[in-house]
């Protein structure tokens, strides 16, 4: 008798990892877009907004394109998360459902891969920018890094309340300097006639602008579920992810594009150091890559969770941010090749989002079954799809992550209807 509430509290210090988030678990709303806000302040989305800023004309074509663009992904997020608040399972654990038992281990792969690696190169990105910024001895590199990569990850280690505070006191923080610079790049700028009278220097499509907006935060956008079921409704999670990744995500778009023609930098934190904002504009760098880091290896931990099927999430935040360190010291951060091949990742990212939302409106009827209930090897049905719909996304023009998940509903629906009980496979 004594065995279950020993377990029930292992569960509660790990965040469930395997489980349904019980209902006495819930949080706020504002507790839930703190971290969602936090979550999609990043600096590597400021590097986004810079290559879509000179492209354009600010106004219309500019703001129109940041909107659409972080529409289409606040929206996606947001039905995910709606999924997640109503059932209290996030996207591993959906994927059970949607590409069986033993299929379920490729999304965990893929987006547990992805988290880590984001997490290596983050740490690249700050020792690199606080090389360039107050002069940190890049001899010294090795320790910095140590120490942002062991750092960060302390509130991912104790779970949601603690990334809940930081986010608490970090996201307003984070909004006043950048609104501060903001305002200082306006006045430098000439106001809102100044910025009309830019002329675009640069040519990129709407197609490519709004695919490379979206695909900022794709990735992370399918794995905001980790949060977003801690909410105490689906309404609630749907409304708090949407200002996310809608609000939050657009903001930093917005400044990276903004700082880019005014300062011909997409860096809000180069450019606060030449605004004479040095201090103000570490802390504001500091606070953006925490909030976004721990997020990220706590993914990452639930993620590995899923794989190895384990309660011990805080050891996977160690064992990932180990090996996060080892890719970072190997070069992660300057390999080209390898940012490229994680920003193809939102290519194939995507249709996972589509193939669990058709598995649950379309196979499920919008309600999942327990997780005790035994699950086939393999969901062929969802297989399938994914596959079909990620070769889509490669190979057809326009906004590939949109080509994607639509393509992943459709194919999902149509088989579905085609194949029935027989392409979910035999239970273990």
């Amino acid at each position: 008798m004594q065995e279950q509430p020993i377990l029930e509290k292992i569960e509660q210090q790990e965040d469930y990892p395997l489980r349904v988030v019980p209902p006495e678990m819930r949080k706020s709303f504002w507790s839930l877009a703190s971290i969602l806000v936090g979550f999609t302040l990043y600096s590597g989305t400021l590097f986004a907004g810079g290559l879509v800023g000179p492209a354009f004309r600010f106004f219309p074509d500019l703001i129109g394109v940041i909107l659409i663009g972080n529409l289409i992904l606040g929206i996606y997020a947001a039905l995910l998360g709606y999924i997640a608040g109503k059932t209290g399972l996030n996207t591993v654990l959906m994927a059970r459902f949607s590409f069986g038992n033993i299929g379920s281990r490729w999304v965990d792969f893929i987006l547990g891969f992805t988290q880590v690696a984001w997490y290596a190169w983050g740490s690249g990105l700050i020792a690199d920018l606080l090389n360039q910024t107050i002069g940190f001895p890049k001899s010294l590199n090795w320790l910095l890094i140590v120490v942002v990569t062991y750092g960060f990850c302390i509130t991912a280690y104790f779970g949601y309340n603690a990334l809940d505070w930081l986010s608490r006191i970090a996201v307003p923080a984070m909004v006043v300097l950048m609104l501060w610079s903001l305002a200082i790049s306006t006045g430098k700028v000439g106001g809102f006639s100044g910025l009309q009278a830019i002329a675009p220097q640069a040519e990129m499509p709407l197609s490519a602008a709004i695919t490379l907006i979206v695909g900022t935060f794709i990735s992370g956008g399918t794995q905001a579920t980790n949060w977003s079921r801690f909410a105490r409704s689906g309404k609630m999670a749907a409304i708090a992810t949407l200002l996310g990744f809608f609000l939050g995500n657009g903001f930093l778009i917005f400044s990276g594009a903004y700082s880019s023609l005014a300062y011909g930098d997409s860096d809000i934190v180069k450019v606060m150091v030449q605004q004479g904002l040095v201090v103000w504009g570490v802390i504001l760098f500091v606070l953006n890559m925490w909030t976004t880091q721990d997020n990220t290896i706590y993914a990452f931990s639930v993620a590995g969770s899923h794989a190895f099927r384990t309660e011990k999430r805080h050891l996977l935040v160690l064992g990932g941010a180990t090996l996060a360190l080892a890719l970072t010291l190997g070069g992660i951060y300057g390999d080209e090749g390898f940012f490229q091949f994680l920003l193809l990742l939102g290519t194939f990212i995507p249709p996972i989002g589509g193939i669990i939302m058709a598995n649950y409106w379309l196979g499920h009827r919008g309600q999942f079954p327990s997780l005790d209930e035994v699950q086939p090897p393999f969901n062929w049905i969802g297989i399938v799809s994914y596959i079909a719909a990620s070769a889509i996304a490669y190979y057809t023009p326009g906004i590939k992550p949109i080509n994607g998940i639509i393509a992943a509903v459709i194919i999902y629906f149509v088989l579905e209807k085609v194949m029935g009980q027989k392409g979910q496979g035999d239970g273990e």
